[in-house]
């Protein structure tokens, strides 16, 4: 492990631990999901020591957490998780959410084959890309008065169906039904409203995509079956999250909590971390906006829903019915939720934070659908744009070690910059396109931010939380025809 071995100390092969002792201050130890290969890529991001600031967090309990697909984010990690006792000195932190709250994934499956499909696949991504807006800024057709933007962040994606976009039957597959009670639209700032109010129904840019893929592998063939999936059918990921909304909503947050951080006396080593108690004022309205945020992301994936249904009822002539072009799931990265975990034997009410980080349910979990009950909650992680996606189940396990909690996805190994330099001079799409993959994008720069060569191979990351036992692989998509912002 050469200069890591003073930082990590090994449970087993895909679980790293950093002792309470490495930094003033911990309170729990910082517990890393890798495999060995994948340490000095951490260090040198600087990762862990964002886990080891987490360990300070009144009220952390257990360990503070990272996935496979942890790199440096704001505060904590992306693929960072951490819990606080809410009943105790429990605090909450934006940081540990981050801007893009609810930056999350759908995943709809469908009857179509890659041989039906397979000529037709050209005008399906063109359809999908004029009728889904992408882009920095992007705006939609969706135009609301100012208290009908209030009910969507009060209802998330129901007022999408309520309105015509989807059917009831999509509520039922989404993480949470598509809305977080006690959204308070009275909390949010004049200045959310406003980046907001034109985004509803769109993709956004820098990761953000939309995806026709085509399942090229089964590993669970009882729990594909259960979850719609075969080998050769054809799906579509779709993943963004609230747009300019949520980052305002974190911005003004954060201007709070580090008013809050000397009221209260709280000294964290990081300022990112800026937090307040759970059940101080400033904690509970922070998730009362936060709420307002996670509930408009899923009301927008439900919209790009519909309007991907569309597009292939355009392109092949058939409604999306005949289709069978039906939610799989839908999955929250950035978000805190209220959850009851056991921790050394108790039953513990606890704020868990989840930043690039995906909810694992084991089965029997009641906040399972009725249908997935018997298979753990459908985990969707997607990779870059030349590589591969997957689906995975909770387990157990995830519950005992990790809040109920795995990866989000491959994790960037470049920052943007560094992107753009490797791909200059470089024909993005064209070396896409050789691999048989369509893509397009609304600008170039979307494309060369968005290399494969700038993320971790996705099948490294899903390879640790399947051996680690905190997901069980099901099925893994290839990529075929790719929207970015």
């Amino acid at each position: 492990m050469g200069k890591n071995k003073n930082i990590f100390v090994k449970i087993d092969d895909y679980r790293w631990m950093i002792p309470k002792g490495y930094k003033p201050g911990m309170r729990v130890p910082g517990i890393i999901y890798a495999k060995e290969k994948m340490l000095p890529e951490i260090v040198e991001d600087g990762a862990h020591e964002q886990v080891a600031n987490a360990a300070t967090l009144p009220g952390i309990v257990k360990a503070s957490l990272a996935m496979p697909d942890i790199h440096y984010g704001y505060g904590l990690p992306i693929g960072g998780v951490v819990a606080t006792n809410i009943a105790e000195d429990g605090v909450i932190t934006p940081g540990g959410v981050g801007f893009d709250i609810n930056c999350g994934v759908r995943l709809l499956r469908s009857d179509l084959t890659l041989a039906e499909v397979e000529n037709r696949l050209e005008p399906l991504t063109d359809m999908v890309f004029s009728m889904v807006p992408s882009g920095v800024g992007s705006s939609g057709n969706i135009k609301l008065s100012r208290q009908e933007r209030k009910a969507v962040v009060r209802k998330g994606a129901r007022w999408a169906v309520e309105k015509g976009y989807g059917v009831s039957e999509d509520l039922e597959r989404l993480e949470s039904g598509g809305a977080i009670p006690g959204a308070d639209p009275d909390l949010v700032s004049d200045r959310a409203y406003e980046r907001g109010k034109d985004q509803l129904g769109t993709l956004g840019s820098g990761n953000h995509f939309l995806e026709i893929q085509v399942v090229d592998e089964i590993y669970n063939a009882k729990l594909a079956e259960r979850l719609g999936l075969f080998r050769g059918q054809i799906t579509v990921m779709i993943h963004t999250g609230s747009r300019g909304f949520g980052h305002q909503v974190c911005t003004d947050y954060l201007r709070v909590m580090e008013k809050a951080l000397k009221k209260y006396g709280i000294n964290v080593p990081d300022r990112q971390l800026a937090c307040a108690p759970y059940n101080s004022p400033e904690g509970q309205e922070y998730l009362a906006a936060m709420a307002c945020a996670a509930n408009f992301a899923w009301a927008n994936r439900q919209i790009i829903a519909h309007l991907v249904r569309e597009a292939f009822e355009r392109v092949l002539g058939k409604s999306w019915e005949e289709l069978g072009m039906f939610t799989v799931y839908d999955v929250a990265h950035n978000i805190v939720k209220i959850e009851e975990h056991t921790v050394s034997g108790s039953k513990m009410k606890l704020a868990v934070h989840r930043k690039g980080a995906t909810r694992a349910f084991p089965p029997g979990h009641p906040e399972l659908p009725e249908e997935y009950r018997t298979t753990g909650q459908p985990v969707i992680i997607p990779g870059d744009m030349g590589r591969a996606s997957f689906v995975l189940c909770g387990t157990e396990k995830a519950m005992e070690e990790t809040f109920g909690s795995t990866c989000h996805g491959a994790g960037r190994v470049m920052s943007r910059n560094q992107a753009k330099k490797a791909a200059r001079g470089r024909d993005i799409a064209a070396e896409m396109e050789k691999r048989g993959i369509i893509v397009r994008a609304s600008s170039r720069r979307t494309l060369y931010e968005e290399i494969p060569d700038a993320y971790k191979d996705v099948s490294e990351v899903v390879d640790v939380v399947h051996k680690a036992g905190i997901a069980r692989l099901v099925a893994k998509m290839r990529p075929l025809g790719v929207v970015k912002g």
